[in-house]
């Protein structure tokens, strides 16, 4: 089962049993999918879908930190909960010890000699870490074994 038919089958779950914050997170996913279809002129895989998915799944992040500094905790409450519901679509994240292994290797593969290198390095570990790891995370853990090495 691809990850559309999954959204779709879990919406159509979530509106029989009236899950309004399900059903509004589908919906949304399956908008921002659709437009990206429209954009791209063709029907997305799986591999298209998942940076998507990984993309809304930030801007939760981002919304959660904003509110909470704002103090809005109800707000950031709410988005919480939206972004669990998309990351069970999204695969599982990978550990701070794995991800540190996987640039480890990474500046070994690029023979990398400092911070100049980040470049050749976030290559290597971008594709590998797909949807597994925030891209933000991944460029601070890149930034910081990089001026260790």
């Amino acid at each position: 089962m691809s990850l559309l038919e999954k959204i779709d089958d879990d919406l159509k779950s979530a509106m029989k049993a009236s899950d309004s914050l399900k059903v509004s997170v589908l919906r949304m996913a399956k908008a921002a999918i659709k437009n990206r279809e429209i954009d791209m002129k063709k029907e997305l895989s799986d591999d298209d879908i998942l940076p998507l998915l990984s993309t809304l799944a930030k801007q939760r992040r981002e919304s959660i930190d904003q509110f909470s500094k704002g103090g809005r905790l109800d707000l950031a409450e709410k988005e919480s909960l939206e972004l669990a519901i998309l990351q069970s679509y999204l695969p599982e994240q990978i550990t701070p010890e794995e991800l540190d292994r996987i640039v480890l290797e990474a500046i070994t593969e690029s023979s990398a000699a400092g911070a100049k290198d980040m470049g050749k390095v976030m290559r290597l570990v971008m594709p590998r870490t797909k949807g597994a790891a925030d891209g933000k995370l991944v460029s601070q853990r890149v930034t910081e074994l990089l001026e260790q090495t």
